[in-house]
């Protein structure tokens, strides 16, 4: 057994539904601009543009229906409603027709956003990190086994902010479906059991303030509600 000169962090991980044992998580991708009426609302041609990829650290999830505390550094905290892709397996250069087989379940989530410091970055030509990695921006409801839900590939997912709608798509939308973000993702880096992907967001995304709760529905999964301290 190994010995470390400080206490190692404790693994990341997220709650299962039905199951009092937990996923643990190794690491977390995001696909940016996935459905077309949200690039088109950055301003970007959807048509044109292969799936890319940016990261969260692990440490970043937000679970069990956590708060968040407003993060430093902005004043324009955004929500992105997401599906969240967890593997049970991996490998590089996955075809579409074998990403099915890899993933172990599904969640919804909120790919939670520092905007203005995303501005800044994209104008200077910057990494993104701090606008998307900071502390518990990866919010993650519970896990449902796909063996149980089945693939989905459609069905609704909305946001609501204190009840009032903001997103509202289908998982149908997606310009990239999930087995091709899978394929995509695995010709750049060795995919491996344990990691998430968090899907992309629909059109509608938005500020949301101190005092606020936000719901993320997805059709057949657990909602993930998160509020903002």
């Amino acid at each position: 057994m190994s010995d470390f000169v400080i206490p190692p962090a404790a693994i990341p991980s997220v709650p299962v539904s039905g199951d009092s044992r937990r996923f643990p998580v190794r690491r977390i991708f995001c696909v940016g601009r996935n459905y077309a009426d949200h690039a088109r609302e950055m301003g970007h041609d959807p048509d044109r543009e292969p799936p890319f990829f940016f990261g969260k650290p692990a440490d970043a999830l937000l679970t069990d229906g956590g708060d968040l505390p407003y993060p430093p550094q902005t004043g324009d905290l955004h929500f992105e409603a997401e599906l969240v892709v967890a593997l049970g397996g991996g490998g590089t250069d996955i075809a579409p027709g074998d990403a099915q087989g890899l993933i172990w379940g599904y969640a919804a989530g909120n790919d939670f956003t520092r905007r203005d410091l995303q501005a800044v970055a994209k104008k200077a030509g910057r990494p993104w990190d701090l606008a998307k990695g900071f502390d518990l921006s990866a919010a993650c409801g519970r896990l449902h086994p796909a063996a149980q839900t089945g693939p989905l590939d459609r069905g609704r997912i909305a946001l609501t902010v204190d009840g009032d709608l903001r997103q509202d798509g289908d998982l149908s939308q997606m310009i990239w479906p999930v087995a091709d973000v899978i394929a995509h993702l695995s010709q750049s880096v060795r995919l491996a059991a344990g990691d998430l992907i968090f899907a992309g967001t629909p059109a509608g995304v938005g500020a949301v303030a101190r005092g606020q709760v936000v719901k993320v529905e997805i059709e057949g999964l657990t909602p993930l509600v998160t509020r903002v301290v």
